[in-house]
């Protein structure tokens, strides 16, 4: 995938008390993942990112687009940690 290419995805999403949302599990394709952890975040003028560990152990880049409220999926860094 390059650095340009992104692919959109279906996320459940909580807003904390603060009222920013924050994914709590997501949809690629037909496959459902969990968001176990969230191991980091950042922002950017126009996004948000968001590292997460699904429930299958590997690790992904969510990015939200503030401006269009569109989720997409930026990379999937790594493998499974676990079977």
């Amino acid at each position: 995938m390059g650095s340009d290419q992104h692919f959109r995805l279906r996320v459940e999403s909580y807003s904390g008390y603060r009222g920013e949302e924050e994914p709590r599990a997501f949809t690629l394709g037909e496959r459902r993942f969990a968001v176990q952890e969230i191991l980091d975040r950042w922002l950017e003028p126009r996004h948000r990112y968001f590292k997460v560990r699904a429930d299958d152990g590997r690790t992904f880049i969510l990015r939200h687009d503030i401006v269009d409220d569109a989720w997409e999926l930026a990379a999937l860094v790594g493998e499974r940690t676990f079977s």
